[in-house]
């Protein structure tokens, strides 16, 4: 077969599947999609912050699909070594090391739902518009490389992107360390508060004693 003829028959099939008949992969990028927004509303509506952690990990698993049914496996395993593999896995370490509750946590809410909600849908406006606006005019050359292989992708991270990608890492590591600190110190006020607390009682034993 020709290249003149293939395509065409390229062309034909895409012309074949238009709104109302979509293909498989459009399909499971439609139920996945829902699946990973029912998981993101559970994430921040839960007073549950172990079950919101874990939630979150459905919730990065989703997007990580997403983009393999987009053909970027590169960003895909990425989102799944560092935010899933990283970011929750830190977030569990400071649950644990701030001792925060496990079970429900009234103060989890701060009743600030409607300002969380406006600020919300503004982020997701702005980052629609941007997203938009800078690739109105982009066209992917669908018989070159793919446009999320991971040598392309790998290649314009590493070059073009290497300052923020540093930059993350210092704040996961950030993030920890405040951790670290913010335990140490729930520590260090307990065993003050248990010595100030045991100074009258000792007192009170000597008195009786004379």
């Amino acid at each position: 077969m020709t290249p003149a003829a293939a395509h065409i028959a390229t062309a034909a099939a895409a012309e074949s599947h238009g709104f109302l008949s979509p293909t498989g992969i459009e399909i499971a990028f439609l139920l996945v999609g829902l699946v990973t927004f029912g998981a993101a509303i559970v994430t921040v509506t839960t007073k549950q912050l172990v079950h919101a952690a874990l939630w979150l990990v459905a919730t990065l698993g989703g997007l990580a699909v997403e983009y393999l049914l987009l053909t970027a496996e590169f960003i895909a395993w990425v989102q799944v070594l560092i935010y899933v593999g990283s970011v929750v896995v830190l977030l569990l370490f400071g649950l644990m090391l701030t001792k925060a509750p496990i079970g429900r946590s009234p103060d989890a809410d701060s009743g600030n739902r409607w300002a969380a909600l406006t600020v919300a849908v503004a982020s997701a406006a702005a980052l629609v518009w941007v997203v938009v606006d800078a690739f109105r005019t982009t066209w992917l050359d669908l018989n070159g490389a793919a446009a999320g292989s991971t040598a392309v992708t790998g290649a314009s991270l590493f070059q073009n992107w290497v300052l923020p990608f540093e930059a993350l890492s210092v704040l996961l590591l950030a993030a920890l360390v405040g951790a670290i600190v913010l335990s140490r110190k729930a520590k260090a006020d307990a065993a003050h508060a248990a010595s100030t607390t045991s100074l009258p009682s000792a007192r009170s034993e000597k008195e009786e004693a004379r």
